[in-house]
C-alpha cells in the first residue's frame, strides 16, 4: 500500500466491506482532478470509527463509489475542548477554524459581540474547512459547527461544568501557565474576542461568571487569529492533551 494516501472525511458508517457512496464533490476530485482508478486506494474517517483504508469500485465522472477494507487506526477521543470566537474577515475566520481544528477542538462557536464587524458567517464554509484541515493534517475527528450566538445568550446558556478561558487584553500580567496551572481538570472553552477588543460591559459580564477565567496573553496585542493559536497552544498544553 502506497504510504500516502488521499484522506476523505465521509459520513457513512465504516467497517470492514461497507460500501461508501461519497458527495458529488469528492467523487468529482477523485475522478476527475486525482484521476484515481477503481482499484485504488484513500483512507477514510467519520469521527466516529477510526481511519480505513477504502478501495475505489466504481469511478465515473459524477459519481465514486468505495469499499471500506480493513482499519488504519482506532478512533481517537481527543480533548474536550470549544473554541468561540467573535467573527472577522473571512480568510482570517477560515485560517481560524483550520487551526482551532489542528488544534483538537471538537466545537467552533461564532459569538457576537458588540464591536463585531462581520456578522455574517456562513457555517458550511466554517464546516468545509474544519473538513479540508482534518483531511490534510491526520486527525481522526471534525468539530462540530454551530450558529452564532449572541455573548449574553451564550453566558446564560453557559454549562458551568465548563471552564471558559477568554483572552483578555486588560487582564493583569500574570504568567498564564501559572494561571492554567491552577484550575481544576474540567472541560474546557476558549474565547477570543473582536478586533478592539470586548465592550467594558461585555467584560464585566463575563468576570462575573464563576466559569471564566481571563487570561494574559503577554505585553503584546495580537491579532485575533494569532491569538486563537497562542490560547489553544497554553491551554492544550497545561490542560488538554499535550501533557
Amino acid at each position: 500500500m502506497p504510504s500516502k494516501l488521499q484522506r476523505l472525511f465521509v459520513k457513512s458508517p465504516l467497517r470492514a466491506g461497507a460500501g461508501i457512496a461519497l458527495e458529488s464533490p469528492q467523487a468529482h476530485y477523485l475522478a476527475n482532478v486525482l484521476r484515481l482508478k477503481a482499484g485504488d486506494q484513500v483512507l477514510v474517517f467519520n469521527g466516529l470509527d477510526g481511519e480505513w483504508c477504502a478501495r475505489l469500485s466504481n469511478v465515473a465522472k459524477k459519481k465514486v463509489d468505495l469499499q471500506a477494507e480493513h482499519q488504519t487506526r482506532p478512533q481517537e477521543a481527543g480533548p474536550d475542548l470549544h473554541y468561540l470566537f467573535a467573527p472577522i474577515k473571512r480568510a482570517r475566520v477560515d485560517y481560524m477554524a483550520q487551526k482551532a481544528t489542528e488544534m483538537g477542538a471538537s466545537l467552533l462557536q461564532p459569538v457576537l459581540t458588540r464591536r463585531t464587524v462581520a456578522e455574517r458567517v456562513k457555517v458550511e464554509r466554517l464546516q468545509a474547512n474544519a473538513v479540508e484541515a482534518a483531511e490534510q493534517c491526520g486527525i481522526l475527528r471534525v468539530p462540530e459547527v454551530r450558529a452564532p450566538k449572541k455573548l449574553d445568550k451564550l453566558l446564560k446558556d453557559w454549562d458551568e461544568e465548563r471552564l471558559l478561558i477568554f483572552a483578555d487584553e486588560v487582564a493583569a500580567s500574570a504568567s498564564p501557565l501559572d494561571v492554567l496551572s491552577a484550575q481544576e481538570q474540567k472541560p474546557l472553552a476558549v474565547l477570543i474576542g473582536p478586533e478592539g477588543g470586548f465592550e467594558p460591559e461585555e467584560r464585566a459580564a463575563l468576570l462575573r461568571q464563576p466559569f471564566v477565567i481571563p487570561l494574559s496573553l503577554g505585553p503584546r496585542v495580537m491579532r485575533a487569529d494569532t491569538a486563537a493559536v497562542a490560547c489553544l497552544a497554553l491551554v492544550n498544553a497545561v490542560l488538554g492533551d499535550w501533557r
